[in-house]
């Protein structure tokens, strides 16, 4: 289709998956993240940001897709400011560094997709942190899609469930405990991590996100994964029950 389309962290992942997708399509894919070869760069550095698109002030760009993000488990009560900074940085201010950069060199009739989480739209026991940043994204989304309006910029956020990736893998899991949890940050944090072979495949996962990035007109948000029936319940049934149900689920 010979677009040329900006990808943070399309190294690994859900990423490459979609890096490789566009490119199957003739497409240019432009990918920012620590190991890209071309174009190397902590997104969360802003000097490393600056460089990197000193080198791309001349490129235009029809889709950004703002991928880069990673996981953190822990109790709230428990996890260090450190960690949650770190959490922030990447799935949050990174996000918006890139935005801001990459906005001045968008085409007409061009789209950003933030890649979110339906951990963003249900929140998980010790994965809020996590769940706290991806709800962030998704609000950050909806406020520029409404201050976009008037221009030919679409944007929109890809909310997916589990997908097999190194993610759970890569995942920063704080398993310090006191009295109050006992071994239930452990045990929860596993039950997790144990659905890995249910999860839905990178493939399938972005074939479908790949349907919905080539939309002429994009909703404000899809969510990708079976979760989306959790989206819907959540939708209908009072929040304390649904608070009560999901804690039941997932505290072990």
């Amino acid at each position: 289709m010979n677009r040329n389309i900006l990808i943070t962290g399309a190294t690994s992942g859900i990423g490459k998956g979609l890096k490789e997708y566009f490119e199957s399509k003739g497409d240019k894919v432009f990918n920012i993240s620590k190991s890209a070869p071309e174009y190397p760069c902590d997104i969360t550095d802003k000097e490393q940001l600056n460089e990197v698109f000193e080198k791309l002030q001349n490129q235009t760009f029809d889709i950004l897709i703002n991928c880069a993000g990673r996981g953190l488990s822990g109790a709230v009560e428990l996890v260090s400011e450190k960690e949650i900074r770190a959490q922030f940085e990447l799935n949050f201010f990174a996000l918006i560094n890139v935005t801001k950069k990459a906005l001045p060199l968008m085409k007409e009739k061009s789209k950003i997709i933030n890649i979110s989480s339906t951990c963003a739209i249900f929140p998980l026991p010790f994965r809020s942190y996590y769940c706290a940043s991806k709800s962030a994204v998704n609000m950050i989304t909806d406020g520029l899609r409404m201050e976009l309006k008037n221009t030919n910029i679409q944007v929109a956020s890809i909310c997916p469930g589990e997908v097999k990736t190194n993610f759970t893998k890569n995942r920063v899991k704080d398993f310090e405990t006191n009295s109050r949890y006992g071994d239930s940050i452990k045990k929860s944090t596993e039950h997790v991590d144990s659905h890995e072979d249910k999860r839905m495949s990178v493939e399938k996962a972005v074939k479908k996100m790949a349907k919905f990035i080539e939309r002429k007109k994009l909703k404000p948000m899809t969510i990708i994964g079976k979760q989306k029936y959790l989206y819907f319940i959540s939708r209908f049934v009072p929040k304390s029950l649904f608070i009560k149900v999901i804690g039941k689920m997932f505290v072990k």
